[in-house]
């Protein structure tokens, strides 16, 4: 079997390319992280948590939108440190992110171009919640009691 090298900008070009084929593009993703964060934003649970650090949502959603492209498209965008940032939010709980999974989940089905897309980028949110969880609560079980929900 024969390997091919690729260069970063091949990968991403082919990247993209598979992303296209799902109707994901930059306009794809915009109107999915405006419509998501208008959901969270409504939310009676995570809007108020949300709330508490961002009052500004514009430099929020074109993160957020950078974030997105840099994983769907492999684009390059995000520089951020999200698990810094999630970690120093001393109001949310574990629970938080099977909301938030709901909510993008909704999302998705109201808004993906194919049923394609709506898993590739759910496959990504539950890795990016999964991670967050772990970095903020660490393995259920072999938690610190203050860790611990009550």
């Amino acid at each position: 079997m024969e390997t091919r090298i690729r260069t970063a900008d091949e990968r991403r070009r082919e990247i993209e390319a598979a992303a296209v084929k799902m109707g994901i593009d930059e306009a794809y993703i915009s109107v999915l992280v405006d419509t998501f964060y208008g959901k969270v934003r409504a939310h009676p649970v995570l809007g108020p948590v949300f709330a508490e650090k961002i009052s500004d949502w514009g430099p929020h959603l074109a993160k957020m939108k950078d974030f997105w492209a840099s994983v769907a498209l492999n684009a390059g965008r995000y520089s951020g440190k999200p698990v810094p940032k999630h970690a120093a939010l001393t109001s949310v709980q574990e629970r938080h992110f099977d909301i938030w999974l709901g909510l993008f989940r909704e999302t998705l089905d109201e808004t993906a171009p194919t049923p394609q897309a709506a898993d590739y980028f759910m496959e990504r949110a539950m890795r990016i919640a999964e991670s967050l969880k772990l970095a903020m609560f660490g393995l259920p079980g072999l938690r610190a009691p203050a860790q611990a929900e009550t």
